[in-house]
């Protein structure tokens, strides 16, 4: 590659090419020279890189830019599904409690509505009283099957040998003044002491329902 000086460049070029076609100098060798010649105004040098190349170069760039920006668009897409994902779980979670409040909410008014003073009650008076105090139903069941064993359903009921008195047959009776002064005329007394006696010593209902079964006592 020799290099050819226009108007005092000095340019790599294998060629110079003037306006009309004639060749102003050529290199023979790796050492050879041409001499300076002067270029009129009309003179063009080649350009050194290829124009396949130029194209080429474009063309990467072009692609780097386009893996950039699907990234970009991809990442943008995955955010705002998560966000929509989470939006979604945590409207559950809302529409989850505050049913549970409301639930709760009907549920101690009905305990409330059952728990009133009367001089008397009908079995199934006593049955609403224990589940709306219990509230969970398979609780329920156990609470009612010990309940029917021992008193069936009888709130005044009273062991004629032990003493052991109401409901669930506390022994002694007395004992159930710990839940409230009225517990010899109130069932819903009975029951939350009831409740309260299986829950410290068997779990549950249902656990002391499973030891009654084993042993016919509780």
């Amino acid at each position: 590659m020799s290099r050819i000086s226009v108007r005092g460049i000095a340019v790599a070029s294998a060629t110079a090419v003037t306006s009309v076609g004639a060749v102003v100098g050529v290199a023979t060798s790796s050492q050879a020279s041409v001499q300076p010649v002067a270029a009129t105004d009309s003179t063009t040098v080649l350009a050194d890189i290829p124009a396949g190349q130029q194209v080429q170069q474009a063309s990467l760039t072009q692609q780097v830019k386009a893996q950039s920006d699907a990234a970009d668009t991809g990442t943008r897409k995955a955010a705002e599904q998560a966000a929509r994902k989470q939006a979604g779980k945590d409207a559950t979670a809302r529409m989850a409690a505050e049913a549970k409040a409301e639930a709760d909410r009907k549920a101690e008014a009905a305990a409330r509505a059952a728990l009133v003073v009367k001089a008397s009650y009908t079995v199934a008076e006593v049955q609403a009283m224990a589940q709306a105090l219990i509230g969970d139903a398979s609780q329920y069941q156990c609470f009612s099957n010990i309940v029917t064993h021992e008193s069936g359903w009888n709130y005044t009921a009273t062991n004629s040998s032990s003493g052991a008195y109401g409901l669930v047959q506390a022994l002694p009776g007395s004992k159930m003044a710990s839940a409230g002064a009225d517990w010899r005329t109130n069932p819903g007394t009975q029951i939350k002491w009831g409740l309260k006696y299986m829950d410290s010593r068997y779990g549950s209902p249902c656990g002391a329902w499973s030891f009654w079964q084993a042993n016919n006592w509780y």
